[in-house]
């Protein structure tokens, strides 16, 4: 159930980190309530999370497949570049997740 959680918190972060944009400077009143609604359930779904899972573990599954997330969001509907930069660093924060995990199993 924790991953489930997780997973949770990895959504809605995704989703209020896509409506920044659309808060102009949390200006525009319904963007914000989105955006921060969608930061304050990705909190509380992260600490129930927290609970089973290593909080260093689901911080970084959290974080990674969040702004992994985000940059596809942003090329798709953002109209952002993907360089190979780009995609290298994405590559190094999922390699980055992967080792915390299995480093989080061996303890």
């Amino acid at each position: 159930m924790s991953y489930a959680f997780l997973l949770a918190a990895i959504a809605c972060e995704v989703f209020a980190t896509s409506m920044l944009k659309s808060t102009e400077g949390f200006s525009r009143l319904w963007p914000t309530v989105a955006c921060l609604t969608g930061y304050t359930v990705s909190f509380l779904a992260l600490s129930q999370a927290v609970k089973e899972v290593p909080v260093g573990v689901a911080y970084a599954i959290w974080s990674g497949l969040g702004t992994a997330a985000i940059v596809a969001i942003g090329a798709a509907f953002l109209g952002e570049p993907i360089t190979l930069i780009k995609v290298a660093g994405i590559g190094l924060i999922v390699a980055g997740v992967v080792i915390l995990n299995v480093g989080g199993a061996a303890h």
